[in-house]
């Protein structure tokens, strides 16, 4: 394990500069397309584009890595992603905006293709547990501290388009002076809705609605912050706190998951959160910096919605399903994603900025009414305590590094 430290070492610092610039490109677009005076909607508009982006590309670029090669497939990719954030400067437009959001989805999605791909090579079949709990949480940390990047210089300028750019450049250097055998070739995801819904309506249902509050939260949780009165360092330690404690309660609700029935926790989770939610819609007006407090509480609830849905949806299939399975829900919550920002948006047009928390107390009170629903309907066949799989922690990535996944068969993992 020694010898690959290096080079795992290497791919996770590449990885983690890639998501700094991620976090930093989401918080800076919603700060400037405020400053700019565009309505709430279309500022989830132009953020639905990265996320459409990112789900085209886990079609497309498939098919161009196969064509081209791994590494001319990356380095066409990344010239383009530390590009797209420059151009963002030169012209303030919406739709222009929109364009490059997608496309900048399309090349980070092949990106972490590659990347994950090359995860898949290095990492032992004995390990690969271990290195993707680390990159998950090289991810989350990454994405939390790209929030407060926006502080460095002038937030309304050129100054932190040229910080992604620069964070998008670096990410390439660990990465392509590793020394890593080329990957198989990645093939194009199927998504087939009718048979993976009969596998699990929560699961599908719960992946979906994953995606619908981390979109809107990610693409418009600056703007909320800034118009409900949070000072600069107060939006960033918002936007940072929810994202950090969405990953420190991953553990302790997937523990609990393990020893109860799954279904319940999830409904549980929602209905916390429909609380928590409503509590931080009355504190945004009276009380603004409390919501930092409870974004960690909402983070640590509603982040685990999509691991708790893949993990129920583990329990009921055999292994050799997995990679399947679990792709098709991470393309569900990526269609999620896409729709949540143009519809918070246009909820807060509607009833005020503050009203983003409604928004996702809708969200969250229409997922515990359908699971509660459905775990009346459906009796559990699998998953009681002791033949269940453990709850392993899930965030937004590629088809590519699901082959990390140690719920997955053995065989899908690289050799040592």
């Amino acid at each position: 394990m020694k010898k690959l430290l290096l080079p795992l070492t290497s791919l996770l610092s590449g990885v983690a500069l890639l998501v700094l610039g991620t976090g930093l490109l989401f918080a800076v677009i919603g700060a400037q397309a405020a400053a700019a005076n565009f309505s709430v909607l279309v500022t989830g508009l132009i953020n639905s584009g990265y996320f459409a982006g990112f789900v085209f590309g886990t079609y497309a670029c498939p098919q161009i890595i196969r064509r081209f090669g791994h590494i001319r497939a990356f380095a066409a990719m990344a010239s383009v992603a530390s590009t797209l954030p420059l151009l963002h400067a030169l012209w303030l437009n919406a739709g222009f905006w929109a364009a490059l959001r997608f496309t900048n989805g399309v090349c980070l999605v092949g990106l972490y293709i590659v990347v994950e791909s090359w995860l898949n090579v290095v990492a032992p079949s004995s390990h690969r547990g271990k290195v993707f709990a680390a990159y998950m949480a090289v991810s989350g940390v990454a994405m939390a501290l790209g929030q407060w990047l926006i502080l460095v210089g002038d937030r309304f300028g050129f100054v932190p388009f040229a910080m992604v750019s620069i964070l998008f450049s670096f990410a390439l250097l660990p990465i392509t002076l590793t020394p890593v055998n080329e990957p198989e070739p990645m093939p194009v995801p199927k998504l087939g809705l009718l048979k993976l819904y009969a596998t699990s309506p929560i699961g599908v249902i719960g992946a979906v609605a994953s995606g619908l509050l981390t979109g809107a939260f990610y693409s418009l949780g600056h703007v909320f912050g800034e118009r409900v009165g949070l000072s600069e360092v107060g939006i960033a330690t918002f936007m940072a706190a929810t994202i950090l404690g969405g990953a420190a309660f991953q553990w302790p609700v997937g523990h609990l998951s393990d020893q109860n029935d799954r279904r319940w926790v999830l409904f549980g989770v929602c209905v916390s959160g429909v609380v928590v939610a409503m509590l931080g819609f009355y504190w945004a007006l009276a009380a603004p910096w409390a919501l930092i407090l409870l974004g960690i509480i909402y983070g640590g609830l509603t982040f685990t919605i999509y691991g708790l849905s893949v993990a129920h949806v583990n329990d009921l299939i055999s292994r050799d399903r997995v990679l399947e399975v679990t792709g098709g829900l991470l393309l569900l919550h990526g269609v999620g994603a896409t729709l949540g920002p143009a519809l918070a948006g246009g909820f807060m047009d509607w009833l005020g900025p503050g009203s983003l928390l409604l928004y996702f107390a809708g969200v969250l009170a229409l997922l515990a009414v359908a699971v509660w629903r459905l775990i009346r309907l459906l009796p559990l066949n699998r998953g009681e305590p002791g033949q269940k799989d453990a709850y392993v922690v899930m965030g937004a990535g590629s088809q590519a590094v699901l082959k990390l996944d140690p719920r997955g068969p053995e065989d899908e993992a690289a050799p040592p």
